[in-house]
């Protein structure tokens, strides 16, 4: 029962793969770019993809992209901020973000 609190604490950390021109080139390094929780820490991020994927990760990398003020019929509004992890995947390691879990 302990394992499944932390399968969907994993769920709750990492939000979505993020797929983007610059992610694709960032993946022939070995590294994957994913959405995760605003309070999502690095070693949580990195504990989240190696159970979530089953992969070593070598390192994580997390950046917060700032909402941008936009205008809808005349009126503004801001977008969400979005936390984003740079995920570094050990030599040998892949994940393809395609696919389901």
């Amino acid at each position: 029962m302990a394992k499944d609190a932390i399968d969907t604490r994993h769920y709750d950390v990492i939000v979505a793969p993020h797929i983007t021109e610059k992610s694709t080139l960032l993946s022939e390094n070995n590294a994957v770019v994913f959405k995760v929780a605003d309070k999502a820490t690095k070693p949580e991020i990195k504990a989240a993809v190696e159970a979530l994927f089953g992969v070593k990760v070598k390192s994580v990398n997390t950046l917060t992209q700032k909402g941008k003020t936009k205008r809808w019929k005349g009126k503004p509004y801001k977008r969400s901020d979005v936390k984003k992890a740079v995920v570094t995947l050990a030599a040998g390691q892949s994940i393809d973000v395609t696919s389901g879990i």
